[in-house]
């Protein structure tokens, strides 16, 4: 398993848009045959533009994969319009597997 921590600032304004389309996302994602096991979105505390979504995949192999699909690319470009700034992301791997 690995997770992944994607980063994204928001436009004002655009908060519960943002947080809609993560939660479509996920129902898709989850119903899907992708190697992606579970997702959750986090704001910052002290910016309620910032956002964490957090996620957890099989293997890199999946994750690689998602981001390279036509849906990943489709959602990435409509978020183009309230996202603030190019979005950014972390893979990790805990370190007992």
């Amino acid at each position: 398993m690995i997770n992944v921590g994607l980063y994204y600032r928001v436009k004002e304004g655009h908060e519960k848009e943002f947080e809609r389309i993560f939660s479509e996302v996920v129902k898709a994602l989850k119903s899907s045959n992708t190697g992606f096991v579970s997702g959750r979105l986090y704001r910052a505390v002290d910016d309620s533009r910032e956002y964490l979504i957090y996620t957890e995949w099989q293997d890199i192999e999946s994750f690689r994969e998602f981001v390279k699909s036509r849906a990943f690319s489709e959602t990435q470009e409509a978020g183009r319009s309230i996202l603030d700034g190019a979005p950014r992301h972390k893979v990790f791997q805990a370190l007992d597997e």
